[in-house]
C-alpha cells in the first residue's frame, strides 16, 4: 500500500489555495502509476480493461469509494476503460486528497 492510499480524504471547506508548482510535483512522485496532473488544476488517468463488465465492475468499486470518503471524482465509461478526472471542486484545483483518493481508486484495480 502506497503512503498515499493510506490516508484519508479531508472535506475542503473552501478558502484554501489549491497546490501548484513543487508541490503538485511532490505528490504526483509519490503517486506514480500513470498519472496526470492536467494544467495544475486536475488529475487524471485511463484505466482499460479486457470488456464492458471489468470496466463497469471497476467504476462500480471506485464509486462505493467515492461515497466512504466523501470525495467524489468525474467517471467516464466505455467499452474497455474507465477514465478519472480528480479535483477539489470547492476551490477549483488540487489538494493532498485529490491525490490520497487516486492512490486509493488505483488499490480498486
Amino acid at each position: 500500500m502506497s503512503e498515499l492510499a493510506e490516508g484519508t480524504c479531508i472535506p475542503c471547506r473552501g478558502g484554501v489555495p489549491p497546490l501548484k508548482g513543487d508541490e503538485l510535483a511532490d505528490f504526483q512522485q509519490k503517486l506514480r502509476n500513470g498519472w496526470e496532473i492536467i494544467d495544475e488544476h486536475h488529475l487524471e488517468k485511463e484505466y482499460l480493461f479486457s470488456n464492458f463488465k471489468k470496466a463497469l465492475d471497476f467504476t462500480i468499486k471506485v464509486g462505493e469509494l467515492a461515497e466512504n470518503q466523501n470525495h467524489h471524482p468525474d467517471i467516464y465509461l466505455a467499452w474497455g476503460k474507465a477514465k478519472l478526472s480528480i479535483w477539489t471542486h470547492k476551490i477549483d484545483g488540487l489538494t493532498e486528497s485529490d491525490f490520497i483518493f487516486a492512490a486509493k481508486a488505483d488499490q480498486e484495480l
